[in-house]
């Protein structure tokens, strides 16, 4: 069965192997995250398990969302994911910490990357650039972005326009360290999202 947390993005640091080989790896804050809901086969489709994590106060919830904790009774939290084909036995209020991942296990990371802002067809799809010199007007303009034939632009072309904060997975990252007091997790390598970010961390079979 799958396992997984929420977290929150402290920042990098870097730690020293055996060997005295430096390694970078990225500080994680993982839960405590608590089971505020479940997803049954036979009256949703599926399985799954709703993890919470971060308090919130009642009053910045609207009225639907409070009483979806009410009804389970559980405190209200900030940001909610559904883990599918979850372990089964946890009921609802359940608490999750850290623990549930030891060091040497391989997970994938999700978050939300970090936002560029507008940027043009070099830095957002790695194009390269036109003539530099002898008159040229493209520089850095694009190209051709339609056929002749078809006399418009296909949906899907590689244009200008907003680059990142969009959902990001880094597969088979591995757990270095585990400190259950600190409620912390360092993973080697860097993951998506600036500072303070909220990650989606699901264990990965070996």
């Amino acid at each position: 069965m799958a396992k997984g947390l929420l977290g929150k993005k402290i920042g990098m640091t870097q730690i020293f192997d055996e060997n005295e080989d430096m390694i970078p790896v990225t500080v994680i804050e993982a839960g405590p995250c608590v089971v505020t809901n479940k997803r049954t086969k036979e009256k949703d489709g599926y399985q799954a398990v709703q993890l919470g994590f971060e308090d919130i106060k009642e009053r910045k919830l609207s009225k639907p969302e409070l009483g979806q904790f009410n009804k389970h009774g559980v405190k209200p939290k900030r940001y909610l994911v559904e883990f599918r084909d979850f372990n089964d036995q946890l009921e609802i209020g359940d608490e999750l910490e850290v623990d549930v991942f030891k060091e040497g296990d391989l997970i994938k990371v999700q978050g939300i990357s970090k936002g560029k802002g507008f940027s043009g067809n070099i830095q957002r799809w790695n194009q390269h650039s036109g003539p530099k010199t002898h008159g040229s007007h493209f520089k850095r303009a694009p190209g051709s972005i339609g056929a002749v034939d078809a006399s418009r632009v296909f949906k899907g072309q590689k244009m200008p326009g907003r680059m990142g904060h969009e959902k990001t997975t880094i597969q088979n990252l591995e757990v270095m360290k585990i400190d259950p007091d600190r409620k912390v997790i360092l993973v080697k390598g860097s993951v998506p999202g600036p500072k303070k970010s909220i990650l989606t961390l699901i264990g990965l079979e070996k």
